[in-house]
């Protein structure tokens, strides 16, 4: 009976195929062969039955190999990362992997067993398509694929290549190219084209853009769905061209604006009698495309205030919606994001979110608690009115870099929701990021919850964790971990990782417009921290994840010390102290370049690596250039040289620093200082329109940054630390 199962799981196949109990022999085997190479051979895997339509997996050593058991290729991968993590001493993360098999695989003397308690664990936001992914490759995409698998993932949120689908639409209905250029954005962008946010900022979008990415979302797509996953496709919302309400003046369109420097974008009302045409054909032709499992992102309103606050307006609009998935798929499943619950809190009252969601089956809807370790919606709404929900940790905003987050939550509250009566139909667990890449102790400790039901114990997770990065037990480092824990990892109220200064248009100011410098912990508990990393330096032999880490920590020391450096440079200007400012200056001057040679030791940490990727995807000069641009005006300016968002997306980097934040740094400083030997009040407001002329000029320019890291990361660390801790 098992036979004929596994037979009929891989004779199984085709784009539209839910791949929830599917085990594919080819792709599994090829996952082993990428992930453990040479060693492959050691490995056997065998299809075992889920457990009550959870995933399951199960290890043992048999007949001189080790078996991993699986209903998908999920369960297979999670059983491989199981047994490389607690039996090898193992570690693949994003910032530095440690994997070094011994000769003779350990053997698993007794049988392992795990299923998981949640059916769908979710991965990606819309902006993490752009905050970090916008210029993967395939070769990219398929180690984060891998990645997915191997921590339990089986519900990846998928947009890549939707432009082309929207492309061949809006042209069926008689949308010229023109017409479209005024509506797609460059792809630095997209997610907030299609959370209806903006149109046109960083385009005109090229041709083989579109070409490129949907044959390259047809690989991502047949990839995830190889392994077992479940991919959620986007739907419409009603965000359309420009053009549209001049081509269809009977329809019904509105303008909103998302009130962040940008022109209006046009709503077509889902009342609109062509609200239900699009949306049909849209998912039409996705699916021809695409493939599809039923699973259908839309969030009408993100960040946009509906026109009405009237129920049963939200309850028309919200039918409207789910009609348009359902006319073209039957089995639609609305997965939408609860973001707008908590950033529009002032209008989403539970009149408002009951009737939104109410309109819709209970088994066609599941909301996304978006926020859950920081603001927990579901708490607040019973439990979504009793819809499915899924509990996600966001953390991160913009793609900043800064050590944060809340270990405790993320440790403790997955599995307290999921006992507590109050939490109605919770389904799953997940990871909402806007950025991603950075923070790898975080995000490991909540994936740690997809394969158990009762809570982590950080002080014994950080243990382990330590010493399978490192290869090694080390007690420094066990101690510096529990001071990280404690402070950079207590969480804290604010959105995000507190901010260093340097990243800051300049400014006399402790803080500044999208910079947010209070550290939720006292800085100077930190510090030893700092002293134990490197204390340990000759006891452990630096693995790439130990080189990271260091670098990581000694950027974040080294950004905190900017702060009352440079009120030390404030405090002077402000006396009149000509001596002082000058000495405390160029101390804060130094101190940039020495972060930027720093971080120019380390992959993750290069602009030069995000622009090069960006470029890599033209195949001429100006769709180089136009990708450039994007890349560099995102993590920037994010708009024109007014954009009241610049610095949302800032990034302590290599490149960044020295091309970017110096040259502000010491503009402003001349003046000052000008004005300081003159006895003139230096015009900062002349300043401000000359430092927007600066970033503007930048983002548009194409000096050359290092793509490839370049230095010791460790021998850095050992110098830096010499010259700067007396001083901290």
């Amino acid at each position: 009976m098992q036979l004929k199962r596994i037979i009929v799981a891989l004779l199984v196949g085709g784009l539209s195929v839910p791949a929830m109990a599917q085990l594919n022999k080819t792709a599994t085997e090829a996952f082993l062969k990428r992930i453990v190479k040479d060693r492959a051979a050691a490995f056997t895997f065998e299809y075992l039955a889920a457990d009550s339509g959870r995933d399951v997996f199960e290890i043992e050593s048999k007949a001189g190999h080790i078996v991993l058991r699986g209903n998908n290729g999920v369960s297979i991968a999670s059983a491989l990362n199981y047994y490389l993590k607690n039996y090898c001493n193992s570690s693949i993360t994003w910032n530095g992997s440690n994997l070094q098999l011994p000769v003779k695989l350990p053997t698993v003397t007794e049988k392992v067993h795990h299923a998981t308690p949640y059916k769908y664990r979710y991965y990606i936001n819309y902006c993490t398509f752009n905050y970090s992914m916008c210029w993967w490759n395939w070769e990219r995409w398929q180690q984060e694929i891998d990645w997915m698998a191997m921590n339990g993932i089986n519900m990846p949120l998928a947009l890549t290549g939707e432009e082309a689908i929207w492309q061949e639409v809006y042209k069926e209905m008689g949308f010229t190219d023109a017409e479209l250029d005024k509506f797609f954005s460059g792809p630095a962008y997209f997610s907030w084209l299609w959370m209806g946010n903006i149109d046109a900022w960083g385009g005109p979008l090229p041709q083989h853009w579109k070409d490129s990415h949907k044959a390259l979302q047809q690989k991502i797509l047949a990839a995830e769905r190889n392994m077992g996953m479940m991919p959620v496709l986007p739907a419409f919302t009603g965000h359309v061209p420009p053009a549209f309400k001049d081509k269809f003046p009977g329809e019904t369109v509105k303008k909103t604006n998302w009130d962040a420097g940008f022109p209006d974008v046009y709503i077509l009302d889902p009342g609109s009698p062509m609200f239900d045409k699009i949306g049909k054909r849209f998912i039409e032709v996705q699916t021809k495309a695409f493939g599809t499992d039923h699973f259908y992102s839309a969030d009408t309103f993100n960040e946009n205030v509906p026109p009405s606050n009237d129920s049963s307006f939200l309850d028309a609009m919200s039918k409207k919606v789910f009609a348009s998935m359902a006319s073209a798929d039957p089995k639609a499943v609305w997965v939408m994001q609860g973001w707008m619950f908590h950033y529009n809190a002032s209008y989403w009252h539970p009149t408002q979110i009951s009737a939104l969601l109410k309109a819709v089956p209970d088994d066609n809807m599941i909301v996304l608690d978006l926020y859950s370790e920081s603001h927990p919606v579901w708490y607040n709404t019973n439990a979504y009115y009793g819809k499915p929900w899924i509990w996600n940790m966001l953390h991160n905003f913009g793609g900043n870099t800064g050590m944060w987050g809340g270990m405790d939550s993320v440790a403790h509250n997955p599995a307290a929701a999921l006992h507590n009566p109050a939490s109605g139909k919770m389904a799953g667990i997940g990871l909402t990021p806007e950025g991603i890449e950075q923070n790898p102790a975080l995000y490991h400790l909540m994936l740690d919850n997809v394969w158990r039901d009762q809570p982590l114990n950080v002080d014994e997770w950080l243990k382990t964790y330590a010493g399978r990065r490192y290869n090694t037990h080390n007690e420094l480092i066990d101690q510096a971990w529990q001071i990280l824990y404690h402070t950079v990892y207590s969480g804290g109220p604010t959105e995000g990782a507190p901010e260093s200064i340097i990243v800051a248009r300049p400014t006399l100011d402790i803080a500044a417009d999208r910079v947010k410098t209070k550290l939720n912990y006292d800085p100077a508990k930190l510090v030893p921290a700092w002293d134990l990393f490197v204390k340990a330096i000759p006891q452990v032999k630096p693995t790439a994840g130990f080189r990271y880490d260091l670098v990581d920590l000694t950027r974040q020391v080294l950004g905190n010390y900017a702060s009352p450096l440079q009120q030390k440079v404030a405090t002077a200007y402000q006396q009149k102290d000509l001596a002082a400012f000058q000495q405390y200056s160029k101390q804060f001057l130094a101190l940039l370049d020495d972060m930027d040679t720093l971080l120019g030791t380390q992959e993750g940490f290069l602009l030069g690596k995000w622009v090069s990727d960006a470029r890599a995807n033209g195949i001429t000069d100006a769709e180089r250039n136009l990708y450039e641009f994007n890349a560099k005006d995102l993590v920037t300016l994010w708009g024109d040289k007014d954009s009241p968002l610049h610095e949302y997306s800032n990034r302590q980097w290599n490149g960044l620093i020295k091309g970017f934040y110096k040259p502000r740094w010491e503009q402003f400083f001349k003046l000052l200082e000008s004005s300081l030997q003159s006895g003139k009040t230096a015009d900062l407001t002349a300043f401000e329109t000359q430092v927007r002329a600066f970033e503007w000029k930048w983002v548009n320019s194409h000096d050359k940054y290092a793509a490839q890291p370049k230095g010791d990361a460790v021998k850095t660390v050992a110098r830096l630390y010499g010259k700067y801790r007396k001083m901290i």
